[in-house]
């Protein structure tokens, strides 16, 4: 690992050369190696950013001021409401609308709803700069 994240050395290598348009095989000839090193390389690297990344979502959720659950069968039309119920008992004034949190949802989770029906419980997060982030809630872990 380099000392600014969780990549190698080696596999930042292998992703700038590949983010340029080389082949695994033109990567492995420039740095002396094989292709099959290189596909573990660049498998493993982008294992670490996957990682990473929901690392970082999961640090964002647990500072989002909004934190709401929505159970299933709600009408997803009734979403923004009971969002900007929550953000206006914090004090916060959201960067968004209801249209931009209802297209957010539909992009992020369009599995939990269908037609106007919310169909599987989520916790809805939303930072302070309208970042929004879903998780589903697994009805069989209750606490």
């Amino acid at each position: 690992m380099n000392a600014c994240g969780f990549l190698t050395e080696r596999q930042i290598q292998v992703l700038r050369l590949r983010r340029r348009g080389l082949s695994q095989e033109e990567v492995a000839e420039i740095l002396g190696t094989t292709r099959s090193n290189v596909s573990i390389l660049e498998r493993r690297a982008m294992q670490n950013i996957d990682r990473a990344l929901a690392t970082l979502k999961q640090w964002k959720m647990l500072q989002a001021p909004v934190a709401v659950r929505i159970a299933a069968g709600t009408d997803l039309f009734s979403l923004p409401g009971i969002i900007f119920r929550e953000a206006d008992e914090r004090g916060l004034k959201l960067p968004v609308n209801s249209i931009d949190i209802l297209a957010e949802l539909r992009k992020i989770a369009p599995h939990i709803t269908r037609r106007r029906i919310i169909e599987r419980s989520f916790d809805i997060y939303v930072t302070e700069d309208g970042e929004i982030y879903v998780e589903e809630v697994d009805e069989s872990k209750s606490v």
